[in-house]
């Protein structure tokens, strides 16, 4: 378990973290997302000891990290949001550099190397220099090098950013594969679709405070549920207007296109109530369905700022974000 409680950074007159709370259980695949400026890479170089704080801890199964820093080296692994200049190096010679980091040296490094270049796909490159590699080679790269001292968790930064679609998606069946081993993982991204498929847990922080934490499951029921019914009528539009004006769960009506957006107070029982009531009045129903949410819509709404573009699968994937 990460716990970071009552986190203050200050740079200047600029308060970077005003009083940060953070939950991360064992096991977890977190998204840590919010706005340009937000705090996350600040939050994260002082979860990973490259960063003091000015208040507050960050606690790893009960351990300060800020007072006993060296002791939980060990505990992560770090994937930043850049590279880093190892032009001369072969893969093999920069595995093997990052694993004497550790104390890892000789025949036992080479295996725990060769076996995570495998895990990452680029077994065939142990002779390819760096420099040489792609970008998305390079990523790999990095986060085989981040998990040479098999850590209890990983923190990765914009890892997916700048990947081809391809790319990405073996990327993040990688990921997968690290959590069904029991790895906790927290990923900082701005393409939002991405961390909703793949997260246990998310985190939205905005101008240094966690306003949003839990379960990714249990916050999009609990969106999904405040969100409008969507009702498609194929005839007799006035009975079915007519039925949800007189229906105690109904907040408010309005029309999209041919669809009837209905602001509903109810629970899933109201629903197929109200459904058997415009049955009976004679309404032919083709379409009754809860919009479903999703977590870029959580995040506007709770991160309302007009300079910062929620980023979209297909954004991402154009190139319109860098």
């Amino acid at each position: 378990m990460l716990t970071i409680r009552n986190l203050h950074k200050i740079y200047g007159k600029y308060h970077a973290l005003s009083g940060l709370d953070m939950n991360v259980a064992d096991g977890a695949l977190y998204g840590f997302v919010g706005p340009n400026g937000a705090g996350k890479t600040t939050t994260i170089k002082i979860m990973t000891g490259l960063l003091g704080a000015e208040e507050g801890s960050v606690e790893i199964d009960g351990t300060d990290a800020l007072g006993e820093p060296d002791a939980l080296k060990g505990q992560i692994g770090y994937v930043p949001d850049f590279f880093g200049v190892y032009d001369n190096l072969t893969v093999g010679e920069y595995m093997s550099f990052f694993a004497s980091c550790y104390r890892i040296d000789g025949l036992v490094a080479r295996k725990r190397y060769t076996a995570l270049l495998e895990q990452v796909g680029l077994e065939d490159k142990l002779d390819f220099y760096v420099d040489g590699l792609s970008r998305g080679m390079k990523q790999r790269l990095c986060l085989a090098r981040a998990l040479i001292h098999d850590p209890a968790i990983l923190i990765l930064d914009e890892p997916t950013s700048g990947l081809d679609p391809r790319t990405r998606f073996e990327f993040k069946e990688i990921l997968e594969e690290l959590k069904c081993a029991g790895k906790t993982i927290i990923i900082s991204s701005h393409v939002l679709s991405e961390l909703s498929e793949m997260c246990t847990d998310i985190g939205i922080i905005d101008q240094g405070r966690m306003v949003l934490e839990g379960n990714i499951g249990d916050i999009l029921s609990r969106v999904n549920a405040s969100n409008p019914l969507v009702i498609s009528v194929y005839s007799n539009m006035e009975q079915a207007m007519a039925v949800l004006r007189r229906h105690p769960c109904v907040q408010t009506i309005s029309m999209r296109e041919k669809d009837i957006c209905v602001r509903f107070a109810g629970d899933s029982a109201d629903e197929a109530m109200l459904l058997q009531q415009l049955i009976d009045a004679g309404v032919l129903v083709n379409g009754f369905v809860r919009e479903k949410g999703s977590l870029e819509s959580v995040f506007m709404q709770l991160t309302d700022h007009e300079e910062e573009r929620v980023v979209t699968s297909y954004e991402a994937e154009s190139g319109l974000y860098s």
